[in-house]
């Protein structure tokens, strides 16, 4: 590989010099913070030879390249010298400050989603029990105590909506989480609502407070933790170091708390009912049309991570209204990408590709459809256009039939019961539209078909061609069992949620979650690469098989923080030695996931080699 020349045709590519505002790079890939997307050329990197992926991701602009990124990275690098100027750089984050937003937004919601949608499945079940026990037993369970109890679960993630929302937009407008809680509280606190929505006016010395009920509320929060960061920052530059642990928690709360209900929080408030009454506006135009494009390019939205940015419309909708349709339209297409991996796996003649496709079809019915955008529909193209035009076709017939839901869910089998609420036809319209998003997307994929992927020819094939010699080397070399370098439960690869690992174009492999904080050589061989942050390391085995195995997803962010090395690069080990170790209850409280791909990078030459579970 000629690096000069691959590092210049990739920085031209981008955009050049002047579109570059920070390069790092990790393990696989090159990560390039951009002024302008629009001027990156990601076609053209992607018919680079040497380019295997390119990924739009988190605000970065990610070129994949495997175990040669250093190489290329050293070059870029020599070539961008001195980044641009201060003011091209304050120039540039002017025009980009609606991606800033909308990562900002993404930043703080994508954290609470497991919450929300723990809220959601129990509202699903709570709403089909009230249905079986109404229907068949004639019984109400509502007035039961289990059910109270259970539907103050399901519904205490809303009211104190704002306290969660305050720890994390704390923690991504670098303020005190605790003090922004303790400010989100006290809008929830029992004394202060009856007081807000009681009958009499409400003055904070003799100034008017506008009454609201800030419960359930997402903006108004938001808005209060950005200022707090501010004022907190003030008092700790003014108030002596001696003072600081008390008198900055204190004035700032002393300055948030009325600046909250007499100006940050109206404001909030009349923000949040923009943002409904927008999508309501659009509603009336057409509720068809509306589910129609949400149905049909929701997962489309998912590629480029762009859907995080609607979320906080569904999540708004829901905490303000008690219900919400944006989800609707997304099972659409869950259940479309779905139905098409489902095709796939009919008619596919690959085994891998079936076997791929099945668990991607399971996986995606329960909601998780990256499995089966990266790894079957994407990959062979046409199953993604079925999926998106049977995905619009369903969403189209929920939005005529006012389909809604009454929870913030994760769209899938087990949240079915959430749209129950919404009425006979409406409830009848949204179970329809996701049958005629999966099954369409199947019947087109099957009758219209793809472009299948050849199955590779076996070590014991009588094959004759170009690959035969190779094929026939690889027998019984290639037929190699490994343990897992990490003890812990076994995973497809295709289920990993990062498209580069799960797409498999690294190489064929397995992910484990970790049960224990220790990566150990598999076979004797040789550390080949030893990534400074440590979440990443290269062997290269005796037996020939080159393996990648990267701790957790962007655990690179922690600049090897919960890690620690107990060997070097270029280091000779034996089967069982410790390469390194880390922490895993440090590392999850810092909310990365710890699923860690182990890729055979030149499995093309070992097809049979495979990882299994490491029992000790």
């Amino acid at each position: 590989m000629n690096y000069q020349q691959v590092a210049t045709t990739i920085l031209k590519n981008v955009g050049g010099k002047e579109n570059v505002s920070e390069l790092t790079h990790c393990y696989t890939r090159l990560r390039f913070t951009l002024y302008d997307t629009k001027q990156a050329n990601k076609a053209n990197l992607e018919k680079m030879d040497e380019v295997i992926s390119v990924v739009e991701s988190g605000g970065q602009f990610q070129v994949v390249l495997g175990n040669k990124v250093k190489e290329v990275h050293d070059h870029i690098q020599q070539l961008l010298g001195d980044l641009n100027t201060k003011e091209e750089k304050t120039k540039a984050e002017k025009e980009s400050i609606g991606s800033r937003i909308i990562n900002t937004f993404t930043s703080i919601f994508v954290p609470i989603i497991p919450a929300i949608a723990a809220s959601g499945m129990l509202k699903g079940i709570l709403a089909l029990a009230v249905m079986i026990a109404t229907r068949f037993w004639d019984v109400d369970i509502t007035e039961y105590n289990t059910y109270l109890i259970l539907e103050a679960t399901s519904n205490a993630v809303f009211y104190f909506f704002p306290i969660m929302i305050g720890y994390v937009a704390a923690k991504v407008f670098k303020a005190n989480e605790l003090i922004a809680m303790v400010l989100a509280a006290t809008l929830c606190y029992p004394d202060l609502v009856a007081l807000m929505t009681g009958d009499e006016p409400v003055t904070f010395l003799g100034i008017g407070v506008t009454v609201a009920d800030y419960t359930s509320t997402v903006i108004p929060i938001i808005i209060a933790v950005f200022i707090m960061a501010y004022v907190q920052r003030f008092f700790e530059r003014v108030i002596p170091e001696v003072l600081k642990i008390i008198m900055v928690p204190t004035m700032t709360l002393l300055v948030m708390v009325p600046a909250t209900l007499i100006i940050f929080g109206p404001i909030g408030i009349h923000l949040g009912n923009f943002i409904n009454w927008l999508y309501y506006i659009i509603m009336d135009i057409s509720p068809t049309l509306l589910g129609a494009f949400i149905g049909g390019i929701w997962c489309v939205l998912v590629i480029f991570g762009a859907h995080k940015a609607i979320l906080p419309i569904g999540i708004n909708d829901v905490a303000q209204t008690g219900q919400q349709n944006l989800l609707a339209f997304a099972g659409a297409a869950n259940f479309s990408q779905a139905g098409a991996a489902a095709g796939v796996f009919l008619k596919t003649k690959n085994k891998k590709l079936k076997t791929v496709s099945a668990t991607a079809t399971i996986t995606a019915l329960f909601g998780i459809t990256e499995p089966a955008i990266y790894g079957v529909n994407l990959r062979l193209r046409k199953p993604m256009i079925y999926a998106v035009i049977s995905g619009a076709v369903g969403g189209g017939l929920m939005g005529w039939g006012g389909s809604y839901g009454t929870a913030f869910a994760n769209q899938g089998f087990l949240t079915i019961p959430v749209y129950i609420e919404a009425g006979t036809l409406a409830f009848l319209c949204y179970v329809i539209g996701i049958a005629i998003a999966f099954f369409g997307a199947a019947a087109m994929t099957m009758i219209f078909g793809f472009k299948d992927i050849p199955e590779e020819e076996d070590a014991t094939d009588e094959g004759i061609g170009d690959n035969s010699q190779d094929t026939a080397n690889a027998g019984t070399d290639a037929d190699i069992s490994l343990p897992s370098p990490i003890q812990g439960k076994l995973m497809p690869l295709s289920d990993v949620q990062d498209e580069v690992f799960s797409s498999g174009t690294l190489g064929e492999g397995i992910a484990v979650q970790p049960a224990v904080g220790e990566v150990a050589a598999p076979a004797n061989g040789k550390v080949s690469v030893l990534y400074p942050t440590l979440h990443a390391i290269g062997l290269e085995l005796e037996n020939g098989v080159e393996l990648l195995i990267h701790i957790g997803l962007d655990t690179a962010e922690l600049n090897g923080e919960g890690f620690e090395a107990h060997v070097s690069a270029g280091d000779e080990i034996s089967k069982g030695t410790k390469i390194v170790s880390f922490n895993i209850d440090e590392i999850k409280t810092k909310g990365y996931d710890l699923t860690t791909p182990i890729i055979i990078t030149n499995s093309a030459q070992y097809p049979g080699a495979s990882i299994v579970e490491r029992t000790t």
